[in-house]
């Protein structure tokens, strides 16, 4: 899988070195506020429109992977103390052993 990774990325690399070196030397006007005038090669201003327009999507994709294992995290904590709790042993219940009944001694004989 790696090397598809690999090769996915030296593909796109020279097909975004073929169009610089094919369209390097054309220039394009934008048209900016208040009449001003912005020169840019082609190239630099399709890759830098590129760039912003993966930021955002870039950006929303790390947030969501942070909060996913923040979540996980947490449901991994709760598990191990619902498991801890589980394994416990139970308490073991003491119970006094039962003796001889005393006898009783009648009220009025108490001397």
């Amino acid at each position: 899988m790696r090397f598809l990774k690999v090769l996915f990325w030296l593909l796109l690399g020279g097909l975004v070195a073929g169009f610089v070196i094919y369209n390097g030397d054309e220039r394009v006007n934008v048209h900016l506020w208040s009449g001003l005038i912005a020169d840019f090669s082609l190239p630099l201003l399709l890759i830098l429109v590129f760039l912003a327009g993966l930021l955002p999507a870039l950006l929303a994709y790390h947030a969501l992977r942070w909060r996913m294992r923040q979540r996980i995290t947490g449901l991994e904590r709760a598990l191990a103390d619902v498991r801890a709790i589980n394994t416990m042993p139970e308490p073991v219940v003491v119970t006094p052993e039962p003796t001889a009944p005393q006898a009783a001694l009648p009220l009025g004989d108490a001397q």
